[in-house]
Order: C-alpha cells, then sequence, then structure tokens
C-alpha cells in the first residue's frame, strides 16, 4: 500500500501537469523551428571567410612542409643513386643526413596539423557563437517561442527555418560590409 500511494501521487501529478500544458497550448498557437547548424556552418559566408583565413594564414607553412619533402625526396633519389660509388663514410654522412630531414619533416607536420586543429576549433568556437547569437537574434524578432537545433530526429519543412537563419546571416555579413 505504501509502495502505491507515492506512486499514484506521481501519477497524478504527471497528467495534471501535461493537462495544464496542453490547456495553455490550446489557448495559445506555440510558433517552433528548427536549425541544422552544420548547414548553416557550412554554407554561411561567416564560415567560408573564417576558413579562407584560415588556409591563408597557413599556407606559408603548408608551402615549407612541402618543400622540405621535396628535398627529402631528391636527397633520397641522390643517395640512392651515387650510394655504389660512396665511401663508408660518406655513406653513413649521408644516412644521418636523411633520417635528420625526415625527422625534421615530421615534426613539422606535426606542429602544423596541431596549430592548424587548435586554431581551428578557435575559429569553430568563435563561429558557433556568432552563429547562436544570430539564431536567436533571428527567432526573436521572427516571433519564434522555440527553436531547436542538434538532436532533432525529424523537422518537416514548415517548422525547419534553416534557409531564414542563413538569408539573415547573409543580410548581416553584407551589412558589415564584408
Amino acid at each position: 500500500m505504501n509502495v502505491v500511494k507515492p506512486y499514484l501521487v506521481k501519477t497524478v501529478a504527471v497528467v495534471a501537469l501535461v493537462f495544464s500544458l496542453s490547456i495553455s497550448a490550446e489557448a495559445q498557437e506555440v510558433k517552433i523551428g528548427v536549425v541544422n547548424i552544420p548547414l548553416l556552418m557550412e554554407q554561411a559566408p561567416q564560415a567560408r571567410v573564417a576558413m579562407e583565413a584560415l588556409d591563408e594564414e597557413f599556407q606559408p607553412r603548408q608551402r615549407e612542409i612541402v618543400a622540405r619533402q621535396t628535398e627529402f625526396q631528391e636527397l633520397t633519389e641522390k643517395v640512392q643513386r651515387d650510394l655504389a660509388v660512396m665511401g663508408e663514410t660518406e655513406r653513413r654522412n649521408a644516412e644521418k643526413e636523411l633520417r635528420d630531414l625526415q625527422r625534421e619533416v615530421t615534426r613539422l607536420q606535426n606542429e602544423f596539423r596541431e596549430d592548424l586543429n587548435l586554431r581551428r576549433n578557435e575559429e569553430l568556437g568563435s563561429l558557433q557563437r556568432s552563429m547562436l547569437k544570430e539564431v536567436q537574434e533571428f527567432a526573436e524578432g521572427a516571433g519564434y517561442d522555440l527553436v531547436v537545433g542538434d538532436g532533432v530526429l525529424y523537422a518537416s519543412t514548415a517548422v525547419n527555418i534553416t534557409e531564414n537563419v542563413l538569408r539573415a546571416m547573409e543580410a548581416n555579413f553584407q551589412a558589415a560590409g564584408n
């Protein structure tokens, strides 16, 4: 009996809550929208500008890595060609130089990848905060009561406002003079 009573009280409370919410929902129309955040990240002009800036920022380092890789390839080919005519000391020096150059190329690649990932994450974080603000401003301006993003399993086109938010972001981007 003691187990049934708390369960019954909880059930009645949940039913009463659902009933009260349904009455208030009927009295007032609720405007709900869905935003596809990955699509915004892909198509927003702010995202394109941020990614182009990253590419431009890391282009010199990428060229340096490619030059070092080319240098390594050329040195490898030269050592393989001249291996038969090299003395023992000359061969050891060439192999050491190859190992050192290969380590340097690997180090440069690892540093480049780490720095690029760090900067990309910084830019994406900033972009996500900016997009959240844009979505919130759009939703308030358009009178939405609820806008959901990630975690949506289905949304009909009637509630999907991604294109509207994207147009607003493009307009804001243009207005900012970019």
